[in-house]
């Protein structure tokens, strides 16, 4: 059969062959090709469409704002006052808007009118209500940030949301208002829409419109007399009035005004140099003589914060919203608060006109409600406030992060053994300010408030444990705070009375921690509550350990440190001071000073100090004058309360004692310790007994007008040693340490003592207290063998202590460890490192007799972390 001819076209198409009993197969259909154009055209009708959906929306809402501002054009949108109650539901304070004389536009001055406009909107006389460029500009920060962060409003927009809008963020709200704002346009000129703003804003502590907030902040009455840093300083205040307050916050203030001058510097208003100048004005004005000594203002200011955080109005919203706000305060409590901080009896005196300052948080105990609080003396509407001011709280922490974690632990009890020998932990070397003894138990540990022990406590539980602990009654500490120092109150960023006074409060309700608060509730003008509080508790330590620390707080009131706080009632608590920190300085004087305590009812943490501390600024007394001011506003505070007596804790079980777990082994003196004079040679021969396991000895000695010893031989292998600088006619006193092949220092020998001229050899006696006990050899120090504070000799001024080097003062901290790496002389100086080896204590001779001066006391704990620093030379 002869092949068919394919014509060109059928070649195109080969004839698909089919084989008997299988299917034809389907012709593949052709994808579509992704293309630009395609995403393009598809992108710009989705666009379309959603600006399209949007405009329709905005037109409806754009008729309806132009309704609102017809029908409300001459409303103020203020309710009646704001009536804020104490916790016994008694009217105590009507908070209204205050607003000066209006002014009109050719009273504002033209640099004042520029400032506004440079800081809230440099388009203001060009736009017609709405800024589409300000718009865009917040739409995209909005979009990044996935929320509401910038309005993009206008002034006019600003006008339209104070007069007739609440002030939250939708997008019906927003479009509402730039309805309204576009109507003010069309009826009011520029001139009119800013001066109407000028009067109508709010500038913080109840001031509404310029003129009120001029004579508020500045007591100037005519606004041609502002100058440009306090024009500045206005034009800062909408944005957060409560955060640029100059009185309140003067720092935040500068600093605000500060971006304020340069935007109008910017703007060709002034020049750099006007705004340089004006920039580094310090805010000074006392507005205190034109205040009205208002009662409870001190509360109230804290509460309306805390009404403001805990709804998300804002202060304008509750000055002008007709609420109700009901609080915790006590008002009997307050008042004496008030008054108390009034007396400067109960203050240290100053050296100048800068006054010693205080805080004082009370805090009720069965419910954590802020029964009262104050942050300063003589304080005033929009004064700053020391209540949330962060300080360092010395020995005032070792309960928290020390002692309540390790009884909870289950290892400690009030009885426990703790160490006490003087010790280093790493290159952290804490030391005590009234020696050294193998152990104490917790109870005189805190009683007496003793570093060693605390530091070690804390090292044996572990300072993770001691941070969840205090973290859970609420301290924000970070991974800076992971130190040892910690167990003397070195905080990297301090803490505050109303921290203090609510972890505290945790012991005296039985383990429970609940958050302070201020407000109970809230209800609007239609009488609705808005806001109740609902505490937040947790049980962050057993009962046990709460009633078995009470009871150690209140050994420290009754017998230790903290005498000063006893009123006519039962007071667990614990002094705290903290030192200054200035090198070279006097170590008798004190930054801070603490005392945090509690009765049945109520708990309360007191503060007392210098704003800015330096060298003439510094507290001379410790912690007695804080325990002083405790007393004397609980105790009237509570008359009239039923005496009611702590919890006593169930009796602890014996329990296994970790400083006898592995006891180190104990290190022998160096004993044979003989002296001869060779006046052939014109030397000193020395001489001694080898020790065990000693690797070197070194030869400490002291003439008879030296005021201490000092190494005069160190690094000898040999037991014995020459001295050839002794003079003739002189006597001398001479003993021996050893460093053992551990890096261990033994004790000292015995003491000898050598006339040059008469070579004889005499032991060195002490001379006898004609009022009992023992007066040690001339420059050592006179100190019970235990204690860092002897109960009994506080004389009500507290006697605590603090880490690294002891001063010789009696009345002093210990403080930190030198930065420069010195270390610690027997007489309690500090060594540079620049004399020789540091020579140890020489053997105590002192009697349990023996007590320091009464008259003096001493300090307690820590201003900063831990000085990194080489171990001292015994």
């Amino acid at each position: 059969m002869p092949r068919q001819q394919l014509s060109r076209s059928d070649k195109s198409k080969p004839e698909t062959r089919t084989r008997p009993g299988q299917s034809k197969p389907t012709p593949k259909k052709k994808k579509k090709k992704i293309t630009g154009k395609r995403v393009f055209w598809t992108l710009f009708i989705v666009a379309a469409l959603g600006v399209f959906c949007a405009l329709a929306g905005y037109m409806f809402i754009m008729v309806s704002g132009e309704k609102i501002y017809q029908q409300n054009i001459n409303k103020l949108a203020i309710n009646g006052p704001t009536q804020i109650f104490d916790r016994n539901g008694t009217l105590i304070q009507e908070r209204s808007v205050r607003t000066g004389d209006p002014v009109q536009y050719d009273e504002i001055p033209k640099l004042l009118v520029d400032a506004f406009v440079a800081t809230e909107d440099r388009r203001f006389f060009e736009h017609q209500g709405v800024d589409i460029w300000s718009i865009g500009r917040a739409a995209v920060r909005d979009v990044v940030a996935r929320s509401a962060v910038e309005g993009g409003s206008t002034i006019t927009q600003q006008l339209a949301k104070n007069v007739f809008l609440n002030d939250d963020k939708t997008f019906f709200r927003k479009a509402t208002e730039l309805s309204i704002a576009l109507a003010i346009e069309r009826k009011m000129t520029k001139e009119e829409i800013i001066t109407t703003y000028l009067n109508r804003i709010f500038f913080g502590k109840g001031a509404y419109g310029i003129k009120e907030a001029s004579e508020t902040y500045f007591g100037v009455t005519d606004l041609n007399k502002l100058k440009v840093w306090q024009i500045a300083t206005l034009a800062g205040l909408p944005k957060a009035p409560s955060r640029y307050n100059p009185q309140s916050n003067p720092d935040l203030s500068k600093e605000r005004r500060g971006v304020v001058l340069q935007l109008m510097a910017d703007q060709g208003y002034i020049t750099q140099a006007e705004a340089k100048e004006a920039a580094a004005v310090d805010y000074k004005y006392n507005s205190s003589a034109n205040d009205k000594d208002k009662n409870y203002e001190a509360f109230i200011e804290y509460a309306m914060q805390e009404a403001e955080d805990v709804t998300g109005l804002t202060s304008d919203d509750l000055n002008r919203g007709g609420y109700k706000i009901y609080t915790t305060m006590d008002a009997k409590a307050q008042q004496n608060l008030e008054t108390s901080f009034k007396n400067n009896d109960l203050f240290e005196k100053s050296s100048d006109d800068v006054p010693v300052q205080g805080s004082m948080v009370i805090v009720n105990n069965d419910t954590a409600g802020i029964v009262a609080l104050l942050g300063g003396r003589n304080y005033n509407t929009g004064n700053f406030s020391r209540v949330t001011s962060r300080r360092q709280p010395g020995s005032a922490f070792k309960p928290i992060i020390s002692y309540a974690p390790a009884l909870e632990s289950g290892k400690f009890n009030p009885n426990s053994l703790l160490s006490n020998e003087k010790q280093c932990f790493g290159n952290y070397c804490p030391t005590n300010l009234h020696g050294y003894s193998s152990t104490v138990t917790m109870d005189e540990a805190i009683q007496d408030s003793i570093n060693i022990p605390a530091v070690w406590t804390l090292n044996q539980i572990g300072i993770d444990s001691g941070l969840a602990f205090a973290k859970s009654v609420g301290f924000s500490l970070t991974d800076q705070d992971r130190n040892l120092a910690l167990a003397l109150g070195g905080l990297s960023t301090g803490t505050n009375t109303l921290e203090m006074a609510q972890a505290y409060r945790t012991f005296a309700d039985g383990g429970t921690y609940t958050p302070a608060y201020a407000v109970k509730s809230i209800v609007d003008s239609g009488g609705d509550e808005i806001y109740k509080n609902k505490a937040d508790t947790s049980q962050v330590m057993s009962k046990q350990t709460a009633n078995e620390m009470t009871q150690m707080l209140q050994d420290v009131v009754n017998d230790g440190t903290g005498k000063r706080a006893q009123i006519n009632r039962p007071v667990a608590g614990k002094t705290g001071t903290t030192q200054h920190g200035i090198e070279g300085f006097r170590s008798s004087a004190n930054r801070d000073a603490w005392f945090v305590g509690y009765t049945k009812e109520w708990t309360a943490a007191v503060w007392m100090g210098y704003d800015k501390p330096d060298r003439t600024h510094l507290l001379n007394e410790s912690s007695g004058m804080a325990a002083a001011m405790f007393a004397a506003v609980m105790g009237p505070s509570l008359e009239g309360y039923p005496v009611q007596q702590f919890e006593a804790p169930t009796p602890s079980a014996p329990v296994e004692q970790p400083v006898e777990e592995e006891p180190e082994p104990e290190v022998s003196a160096v004993s044979g310790m003989a002296a001869s004079y060779d006046k052939d040679n014109q030397v000193v021969a020395l001489s001694w007994k080898a020790l065990e396991n000693a690797s070197s000895y070194t030869v400490y000695r002291k003439g008879s007008g030296d005021g201490q010893f000092t190494a005069i031989s160190s690094g000898l292998s040999d037991t014995s040693a020459q001295d050839s600088s002794a003079a003739p006619g002189q006597t001398y006193e001479y003993y021996v340490t050893a460093t053992m092949k551990d890096g261990s220092q033994s004790d000292a020998s015995d003491t000898v003592q050598i006339t040059v001229d008469e070579a004889t050899e005499t032991p060195a006696e002490p001379e006898e207290n004609p009022e009992g006990g023992v007066v040690p050899p001339e420059g050592e120090p006179t100190t019970p063998p235990t204690g860092e504070e002897v109960p009994g000799t506080d004389n009500g001024t507290g006697t605590d202590q603090g880490t690294g080097t002891t001063p010789t003062d009696p009345n002093t901290d210990q403080g930190t460890v030198p930065p420069d790496g010195g270390t610690t002389t027997p007489d309690g100086s500090t060594d540079s490192g620049q004399n020789g080896t540091t020579p140890p204590a020489t053997p105590d001779t002192t009697t349990p007799g023996t007590t320091t001066d009464p008259a003096a006391g001493t300090t307690e704990g820590t201003t900063s972390p831990p000085t990194t620093a080489p171990p001292s030379t015994p």
